[in-house]
């Protein structure tokens, strides 16, 4: 079975959809990071709903869910809600019932960072939905993926780092695919099974990087 990740979509439909259609897969998992920011979070979800994709919980989706449980309301998070909520309320189940983790083969899919062991028990939800650099994600500290020794593994949230790619025994093993779509770069996937990443270009930056 052919399984696709697919980097930080952040709104970006038509990447998304521009990515679906290149590529024959029978199973797509997103990183997270699905809604907000960029110019159609409904395009978005439609897609989601319509061809039945997978997806790992990102901090930007757990920033929605926080913000109808606490009902906020204003602002641009509340309004990236809205539009949902009018399209099809349904999106909210689904996002509420997004895991932190899934499998593309031996990869663990994630959205920021694992523990530096690999162990998925080990690593809080603080450190899956946004950690960046172990272990405080302070400046000087370095990028957790550095320090990692564990399995093979996907992620996304890093934009300003960009594509990552470390190698074992002549294959990728520690992947970063968020190549900021929605700042105007490039929405990457990865074919599990034949270990090739595939980039399509924004149509335009949605974001000021």
């Amino acid at each position: 079975m052919s399984t696709l990740v697919v980097g930080d979509v952040h709104g970006c439909a038509d990447e998304l959809r521009t990515l679906l259609d290149a590529v024959d897969a029978d199973r797509v998992v997103l990183v997270g990071d699905l809604f907000t920011k960029g110019p159609d979070p409904v395009g978005v979800w439609r897609l989601i709903r319509d061809r039945g994709l997978e997806a790992v919980r990102g901090n930007h989706d757990q920033r929605l869910l926080d913000a109808i449980d606490r009902g906020r309301r204003g602002g641009a998070v509340r309004a990236v809600i809205a539009k949902l909520d009018a399209a099809d309320p349904d999106w909210r189940a689904w996002t509420a019932a997004l895991p932190l983790f899934a499998d593309a083969g031996p990869f663990t899919v994630v959205h920021a960072a694992l523990h530096p062991s690999g162990d998925r028990d080990a690593t809080p939800p603080k450190v899956a939905l946004s950690l960046r650099r172990w272990p405080h994600d302070r400046p000087d500290d370095p990028r957790w993926w550095r320090v990692y020794t564990g399995g093979p593994v996907v992620f996304g949230h890093d934009a300003r780092q960009g594509l990552v790619q470390r190698k074992r025994n002549g294959r990728r093993w520690v992947i970063g695919i968020d190549t900021g779509c929605v700042y105007g770069g490039h929405l990457t996937g990865w074919v599990q099974d034949e270990d090739r990443l595939i980039q399509i270009p924004a149509r335009r930056a949605y974001l000021p990087v």
